[in-house]
């Protein structure tokens, strides 16, 4: 216990004179900040998100055999692995991090006239959340199947 006494001292010390010095430096300049907040901190601050104008569609309204129709499944790579609506893209959407803008120019290659995605149909939808992104960045005629992918199963089912 005694070993403890002095390093305490110590740091008592060094942790009080450098709060004498910043405050003396803090109120010796001319534009020093204020010790009190004058008014209240703005903690959630709306982030710009890129989103563009989408519009649902059912799942009998995606036409599968169309190559003039995109379609992209939104969930992740595994998921997509495990079951796809055949010919779809897999374009994984993550809510902290936009899509690459080479994905997107590959996208727009593909002069799809219609772009159909699907997601994992939970609230939000991946889906819905993906194919507002796209539209942001300047895709034309983008849909969202409500529902996802549960919603595009049922379809496919015979």
């Amino acid at each position: 216990m005694r070993g403890l006494i002095v390093p305490s001292r110590d740091a008592l010390i060094v942790a009080t004179v450098s709060i004498l010095m910043a405050v003396s430096v803090n109120a010796w300049r001319d534009d020093g900040l204020p010790l009190v907040a004058q008014q209240p901190y703005r903690i959630f601050v709306p982030c710009p998100e890129p989103g563009g104008e989408v519009f649902a569609l059912s799942p009998s309204e995606v036409r599968l055999n169309d190559e003039r129709e995109l379609v992209i499944d939104a969930r992740g790579t595994g998921q997509f692995q495990q079951w796809h609506v055949p010919g779809a893209l897999n374009v994984p959407f993550d809510f902290l991090d936009p899509v690459g803008d080479e994905v997107v120019e590959d996208l727009v290659a593909t002069r799809s006239n219609r772009v159909v995605v699907y997601g994992d149909g939970l609230v939000p939808d991946t889906g819905e959340e993906l194919a507002s992104e796209l539209s942001g960045r300047g895709m034309r005629n983008v849909h969202f199947v409500p529902g996802g992918v549960v919603a595009m199963q049922k379809r496919m089912e015979p």
